[in-house]
């Protein structure tokens, strides 16, 4: 792989900034948001996208006259999108249907990752090293772990001959990710990205594929011994099952969840298991870390460098307090491919500033994905197998090319896959799916599965227009 995406000089600069935010006023963040969004809107003038989009706006400049826009129409239109016409939609596409160039750095500036298929179509989004920096600022002020005690500082690592920033890994932790890997997702290529900067993280951080049976998933770990583990919900509280009954014999510290929404059973169920600090997080695609929860169980937007609009299913603003049907995302970092009143699809209820922790950074909360996990009898007597819903659907993915899908389990070793598809593309399709998931189900040690097909279906959607792919029928 070549050298990845890392500038000191504009991480040192984004350390210094997101510490100084850290503890300002809101006024104070206003004002940032302010001055960065006045930088994003003169940046986007070398978008077409967006030239056309401003520019049929008359008088005063109005932010929130701007028309959202949806992943769907800015993929429409890719080349036309981004600001540096050296990005060419094809040229990426193909580089992430290779997983082993995940992290490569795209024409040596670059970061590359595309994001799942939950709105209908994948995204692929690219950050140069200013953003990146910021990212990496954020997450190592604001988002890392807790210290194992208060004299324990977080401090600059060598990486690459130069200051790398904060160490929000932990010089004395051993970091386990557990995530859907093999593709270009934002987790994966970050991880491997933190990796392949610091020498000392890629003999003290792994990541493990949550793809695989919890017979070879659960040894790995327990000869890892990771003291900070991060990973969906689902697979934390299925982690958190094989620590009770004795199997997964690991003492991390700390867990940290995110990828999917966080219920308080789980949280507390996580927590008992492990006997670990549980922290949350909230991030996209689109802005890889959003929101933060603080020692207090609160979850910050990161508003100094991105700005969050609730909105109601007309697009109006949404008062704080009440729930929103949809969110829009402006990302005030990056100028190489502009995200300005981007609809994201999750539903949040916005609290504004005012935290026992002294943040004045806004807290929400967030109903972001929240899918099923299916249970299935396994090959051995009496016992059954967990079939996470992300894993599911990278299978239908990665595998499948299959987006626009749901999936509910009908009975113990039934599965209906429901898809829009019509005639024989629709037949091939399903043969296509069928054999992915049963092959991936045999391989968690499941019994044989039946997968039903029902085609020509609109695939149903929740108010937020994301679709709950994984789903239990209330027999099953």
């Amino acid at each position: 792989m070549m050298r990845p995406v890392f500038d000191p000089l504009q991480l040192q600069s984004a350390l210094l900034d997101v510490q100084a935010a850290s503890h300002a006023s809101a006024t104070a963040l206003a004002r940032r948001q302010q001055m960065r969004l006045a930088n994003l809107l003169a940046a986007v003038q070398g978008s077409r996208l967006y030239q056309e989009r401003l520019r049929g706006l008359d008088g005063p400049f109005d932010f929130q006259s701007v028309a959202p826009v949806t992943r769907a129409e800015l993929m429409a239109r890719f080349d036309d999108w981004v600001t540096d016409p050296a990005l060419r939609l094809d040229d990426l596409q193909a580089l992430t249907q290779d997983p082993a160039r995940a992290g490569e750095a795209w024409l040596g500036r670059y970061v590359v990752w595309e994001s799942s298929g939950t709105s209908g179509r994948p995204g692929i989004f690219v950050q140069d090293a200013r953003a990146m920096a910021v990212y990496d600022a954020l997450e190592a002020t604001r988002q890392r772990p807790p210290p194992r005690t208060a004299a324990l500082p977080f401090w600059p690592l060598t990486a690459l001959g130069t200051l790398s920033g904060l160490d929000w890994m932990g010089a004395s932790d051993r970091h386990a990710l557990v995530t859907a890997t093999g593709g270009h997702f934002a987790s994966t290529v970050s991880f491997e990205r933190l990796r392949a900067i610091n020498p000392w993280l890629a003999l003290n951080a792994r990541s493990f594929s949550v793809l695989q049976a919890l017979d070879a998933l659960v040894p790995a770990l327990n000869a890892f011994q990771p003291t900070v583990l991060a990973t969906y919900p689902t697979a934390a509280a299925v982690l958190a099952d094989e620590a009770l009954a004795g199997r997964l014999r690991i003492a991390p510290r700390c867990v940290m969840m995110g990828g999917e929404s966080v219920s308080q059973a789980v949280r507390q169920h996580v927590a008992r298991a492990f006997r670990a600090v549980v922290r949350s997080s909230y991030g996209t695609s689109e802005f890889l870390p959003i929101a933060w929860e603080c020692a207090h169980g609160q979850l910050h937007v990161n508003a100094d460098w991105v700005l969050l609009e609730p909105v109601d299913e007309h697009q109006r603003p949404v008062p704080a307090g009440q729930r929103s049907d949809s969110v829009l995302l402006t990302n005030l970092v990056n100028t190489v491919q502009p995200l300005i009143r981007y609809d994201l699809g999750d539903r949040i209820t916005w609290h504004g500033s005012g935290c026992a922790c002294g943040s004045a950074l806004p807290v929400i909360e967030v109903q972001g994905r929240h899918d099923d996990v299916m249970h299935v009898p396994a090959c051995q007597s009496g016992r059954t197998v967990a079939l996470l819903p992300l894993a599911l659907c990278t299978v239908l993915e990665e595998e499948c090319g299959v987006f626009d899908f749901q999936l509910r389990q009908q009975g113990p070793d039934t599965l209906v896959l429901r898809l829009g598809l019509h005639g024989e593309q629709g037949a091939a399709t399903v043969d296509r799916c069928r054999e992915a998931l049963q092959r991936f189900a045999r391989a968690q040690g499941a019994q044989p599965l039946r997968v039903l097909a029902e085609l020509g279906c609109e695939v149903p959607r929740g108010r937020s227009g994301k679709a709950c792919r994984v789903a239990l029928d209330a027999a099953a």
